[in-house]
């Protein structure tokens, strides 16, 4: 019996490699599932690596791919966040920082600059590691090969050669949750300005080197030698990134290179904290602030989470506290993100996770007629034109150069099976659904 149960493990990875899920099943109709190999082809997405944690260790690691192996390093994007998170950390148990002060008492060569948003409430680690320090700046494109890269008090300022804006309180530290990779960046300032290195090398000392992350690192750029251990970043159509992939001189936000199984080990340390953290400083981090985040990671009932995207890059990460399991991915495409998703469905459903299941949808007839009338060209506020065509029992719609086929769940409502879009409204000449707004225009 006991061969038995070790056999089924050790096939687990096959059948999820031959299992990957939609979002949605349809009601009344055959199951549908693909292997990687398709779902790869279908995302032009040319490489995947997958890690899998389970009772302590990494219970399996796999590589999909010309050329990829499960040490090929990937960008992490905002998966970097909570390995930077745990880099703060390390420094206050050290006493070199303090979660609850203002960072201006020990940022050196730049300061938040104060206003009426900072007058009684200040700007704090907790909050930049919780997304609650009232900071702007979600997010980071990188730099192409070629373009000029930014000091990181440059980046700060917003100043040129940047290509983002500067870094500025605009609500009250404290009273809101609200994403901010610029908030990163003031952590990674405050991280070398008290110990005075660059965050890459406090990293590798503080938590890389410790951990046994052999194939991770901060450096940006990427240094030759680490180069051709490297995956090429590529676009939704499947051509490659100009230069393989962006730099990030933003790091602690954007900037580390790594593995699947290398943030595995981080995943073991936040489970079973002592080798570089405390299991108090742990469990400070996996305390809710605000809007469902501890310090560097989401959170859910017993998870804790995060995803990523760079220019080129897609990957997740998801744990389990108790259960004990969790699953690292990453990919170097820019449809990535629907291809971890039917991944992480399939391992969701090998491991009967609570979370990640698969949805049940049921799709109702919508008469060519009732079709036709929805097709035409809606305009976004912005200008952005969006191209609704009927496609067999449903609708193809087109934004930003990419078609994705919808499907009726109503006479006006219409779902995605891979989720690559959100639901769809069509309501009084209108296009609505996951932020995007548009009126019809022919």
């Amino acid at each position: 019996m006991g061969a038995a149960l070790a056999a089924l493990a050790a096939d687990a990875p096959d059948r999820i490699e031959k299992g990957l899920l939609p979002a949605f099943a349809i009601k009344g109709e055959p199951a549908v599932a693909w292997t990687m190999a398709e779902r790869m082809s279908e995302y032009k997405t040319p490489g995947v690596t997958v890690a899998f944690v389970s009772d302590g260790k990494i219970a399996w690691a796999r590589a999909y791919g010309d050329g990829i192996t499960t040490e090929t390093m990937f960008q992490a994007a905002s998966i970097s966040k909570p390995v930077a998170a745990m880099v703060a950390m390390k420094l206050v148990e050290q006493g070199k920082l303090a979660l609850d002060e203002d960072v201006n008492a020990r940022l050196k060569r730049w300061k938040v600059p104060e206003s009426e948003f900072t007058a009684k409430e200040k700007v704090t680690l907790r909050r930049l590691l919780s997304h609650t320090a009232g900071l702007t700046v979600h997010g980071f494109r990188g730099y192409a090969e070629g373009e000029p890269v930014p000091t990181l008090v440059e980046l700060l300022d917003g100043k040129k050669p940047a290509n983002s804006a500067a870094v500025r309180a605009d609500m009250e530290p404290g009273s809101k949750w609200r994403y901010s990779g610029g908030g990163y960046q003031v952590m990674q300032l405050l991280v070398e300005d008290v110990t005075g290195k660059p965050f890459a090398e406090v990293a590798r000392e503080l938590v890389l080197e410790p951990l046994g992350m052999k194939n991770s690192t901060y450096e940006q750029p990427l240094k030759d030698a680490r180069r051709v251990g490297a995956a090429r970043g590529h676009r939704s159509d499947g051509t490659m990134i100009k230069g393989q992939w962006h730099t990030y001189p933003e790091q602690a936000a954007a900037g580390l290179w790594t593995t699947p199984s290398d943030l595995a080990r981080v995943v073991l340390e936040i489970q079973k904290p002592g080798r570089i953290l405390k299991p108090e400083t742990v469990a400070e981090m996996l305390r809710a602030v605000q809007g469902g985040y501890g310090l560097g990671f989401g959170l859910g009932l017993d998870s804790f989470s995060h995803g990523g995207s760079n220019e080129g890059f897609k990957c997740m990460l998801f744990a389990y506290r108790q259960k004990g399991q969790a699953m690292v991915l990453m990919t170097n495409g820019d449809r990535g993100s629907a291809l971890g998703g039917e991944i992480l469905r399939a391992i969701s459903a090998e491991y009967n996770w609570m979370d990640h299941q698969q949805g049940v949808k049921t799709v109702v007839t919508v008469t060519p007629e009732a079709l036709a009338a929805l097709a035409g060209e809606y305009v976004e506020p912005s200008g952005g034109k969006i191209a609704v065509a009927v496609k067999g029992a449903g609708l193809a719609v087109t934004r930003q150069g990419r078609t994705v086929e919808v499907i009726p769940e109503g006479p006006s409502r219409f779902f995605s099976r891979t989720a690559e879009v959100p639901d769809l409204v069509f309501e009084g000449g209108e296009l609505r659904g996951g932020g995007v707004r548009a009126k019809r225009v022919q």
